[in-house]
């Protein structure tokens, strides 16, 4: 447990460069272009011009550069420092402004002092802490009055099943941190990478109450029974860039979203 960051990083470190080459990315055809957003966020988002945009939990950078192409003036931050090399390298690369810091999101406060219009966040990112209180504190934080966090992410519900969504193997609710060993990735099922996790389950009250206890106001909370990656197993595309669980058809929620504004 007292090593979780440490363990973390460097299994997030091995996966940056198979990252950045997979299919699963597409980093070819997001340097000529092309948005890694999704409707979902997007949505949400709205006209993001001008609008400073902390960004946490953002990987490789590819979505806060895909928010600075539409005016916003963003700052991303992740823990592993092969990621923020290479979101660095992407920005001067396509000549943006975008910012990045490598630290864990909990040591923000002694790397960053700013405040922002949105705070964001997406896809496979609360699941790496173990505390959403102080997750929430800090989006809190960081936010200007009347400013908004928007999330997407993963269903809680996925995340009970074993891989192949046969049985429930997980427990919904956070009782304990849930540590693997795991052998390739997401985005290269069948890269060499082998790696150790350390994360937590976090329900879906656990998620609404850190932010309301933090003193944000829930303005929506939406599911869906897509997800717009193909990176689970047993998957099927039913619309385009819309994957689903096989077997489960459209009978379980695959993603949540939420919007929420500081008081």
């Amino acid at each position: 447990m007292e090593d979780y960051i440490k363990i973390n990083k460097q299994t997030w470190n091995n996966k940056t460069e198979v990252h950045v080459a997979s299919d699963f990315y597409d980093n070819d055809n997001f340097l000529k272009g092309k948005s890694t957003l999704n409707s979902i966020e997007l949505d949400l988002l709205g006209d993001v011009k001008d609008k400073k945009i902390l960004h946490l939990q953002c990987h490789f950078g590819q979505d806060s550069l895909s928010l600075a192409r539409m005016g916003a003036k963003v700052t991303g931050v992740d823990l592993s420092d092969k990621a923020i090399d290479k979101a660095i390298e992407l920005n001067q690369l396509l000549n943006l402004d975008a910012k990045f810091i490598c630290c864990d999101i909990y040591d923000l406060p002694n790397y960053l002092n700013e405040k922002f219009d949105i705070v964001f966040t997406s896809y496979g990112t609360i699941g790496w802490l173990p505390d959403l209180s102080k997750w929430a504190n800090i989006i809190s934080q960081y936010l200007n009055p009347n400013g908004k966090f928007i999330m997407a992410e993963f269903h809680p519900v996925v995340w009970m099943f074993d891989n192949d969504f046969k049985t429930i193997f997980y427990n919904y609710f956070n009782v304990a941190p849930i540590i693997e060993d795991e052998s390739g990735t997401y985005a290269d099922r069948y890269s060499e990478i082998e790696a150790k996790t350390i994360t937590w389950n976090h329900p879906t009250s656990e998620v609404l109450n850190s932010l309301i206890q933090a003193g944000l106001e829930i303005n929506s909370f939406n599911e869906y029974n897509y997800s717009p990656y193909n990176c689970f197993n047993e998957t099927e595309e039913f619309d385009p860039n819309k994957f689903r669980v096989k077997h489960f058809e459209n009978k379980i929620p695959m993603v949540f979203s939420i919007l929420a504004t500081k008081k």
